[in-house]
């Protein structure tokens, strides 16, 4: 690639994934509205829905957000009734998460939300698949760059 292409918007890896993302969040942002969340909630409770009654840290580490983001996400969640929060008795600074009677009812709605998005995607259930295990392997990479180069996630 010439110099003078080094900035072309077009020739950039970031510019048509951020993109793809943002046109991703618009298309989520009705179906969770529907449901009474936002795609960092949501998030958050398919995690739940995966394995309730984990700490706070684990939701993290799965979701990739910081303490941060995190603590009022959970705090939103808890004033909409979809969660409860425990105080780990061994340790009172280690918060468990518990799904409530209606976070639990609301993954049967949510589950027209991943058939909903995927009308819009124009692959084959196969090309989708490695669409996600390409994106996860970039995404692995980068983390690895940053472990690497000494930059710092806030994770806990």
């Amino acid at each position: 690639m010439a110099q003078n292409d080094l900035l072309k918007i077009g020739n950039q890896l970031c510019h048509p994934l951020y993109s793809t993302t943002n046109t991703l969040m618009r298309l989520y942002k009705p179906l969770l509205a529907s449901l009474n969340i936002t795609y960092p909630q949501y998030l958050i409770l398919m995690v739940l829905w995966e394995e309730d009654g984990i700490n706070m840290n684990a939701v993290s580490e799965r979701t990739y957000f910081d303490s941060g983001t995190l603590t009022p996400l959970i705090k939103k969640l808890k004033q909409k009734g979809f969660i409860q929060i425990e105080v780990n008795k061994a340790d009172r600074r280690n918060k468990i998460l518990f799904l409530t009677p209606k976070g639990q009812r609301l993954k049967t709605s949510a589950n027209a939300v991943p058939k909903s998005l995927m009308c819009f995607v124009p692959f084959s259930k196969e090309d989708t698949l490695n669409y996600m295990r390409m994106t996860r392997r970039l995404h692995k990479a980068l983390l690895d760059v940053e472990d690497k180069a000494g930059v710092i996630r806030h994770l806990p």
